[in-house]
């Protein structure tokens, strides 16, 4: 099946992953929406897609916000004239052990990783119920697979969401596709958000030992997207051999 002029959102779509994701969509068809805080930054993708003859449009989106989620699927209406699928890829990584107590550091990534996935969900099923058809993919990670010290509340937000994702996926119906993908070590600005000098620099040489390009990523939602209507590709799980 091809992608060929169907509407995606894309939160987090100013780097990373969903940049990378944001380019190979419009490369195979794609007319991708994307939201995220640096503004300057999704001006440029946009306009680097439209130059390659693809179609973009963005708009500063700050997840934590609900009424930005739902200006960006308003943006995707205006624009494309319906939505096809929402990528909720935002999200950070402030990782520390527990007893660093970086409270403010919890709160945000439950404010951008859960409740922002959550408000990307709620923006986007009124219109897909509306349509009668469309796909929520959300982007978790294999941090919530395999815990290890330092991830526990990133762990803690990503399991929110694949659990949040599975009981979506049970009451979607057959016409409502969801899917969630989990990354392992990827070549992203991750570590960017990190707060703890010492975690900060052990993930620094990690990612830079063993980590995929994004792209990788891009290509697997890119899979899950292609699938004939019938066909829900549930779980994805994308990382380096090398990783544990």
């Amino acid at each position: 099946m091809s992608i060929e002029g169907k509407v995606v959102a894309i939160t987090g779509a100013s780097s990373g992953i969903g940049c990378a994701t944001a380019k190979l969509l419009a490369e195979h068809g794609g007319f991708v929406v994307l939201g995220a805080r640096n503004e300057k930054a999704l001006a440029a993708i946009t306009d680097e897609i439209t130059a390659a003859g693809g179609k973009a449009a963005f708009q500063r989106t700050d997840v934590r916000h609900r009424q930005d989620l739902e200006a960006l699927v308003a943006l995707a209406i205006k624009c494309g004239g319906r939505l096809d699928a929402i990528i909720n890829n935002a999200g950070i990584g402030p990782i520390s052990r527990f007893d660093a107590l970086r409270v403010e550091d919890w709160d945000a990534m439950i404010d951008v990783n859960l409740r922002g996935t959550l408000y990307g969900i709620a923006a986007a099923l009124p219109i897909f119920a509306q349509q009668g058809s469309g796909h929520m993919i959300n982007v978790v990670s294999t941090a919530g697979l395999k815990i290890l010290p330092t991830m526990g509340v990133y762990a803690a937000t990503k399991n929110a969401v694949r659990t949040a994702t599975e009981a979506l996926r049970q009451e979607a119906g057959p016409n409502l596709r969801v899917t969630e993908v989990s990354p392992g070590m990827v070549a992203t600005n991750f570590g960017d958000s990190i707060t703890d000098r010492t975690v900060k620099e052990v993930i620094g040489e990690r990612l830079g030992d063993i980590a995929i390009p994004p792209d990788a990523v891009a290509r697997g939602i890119l899979f899950a997207l292609e699938q004939p209507p019938e066909i829900d590709v549930g779980s994805i799980v994308i990382r380096p051999t090398a990783q544990d």
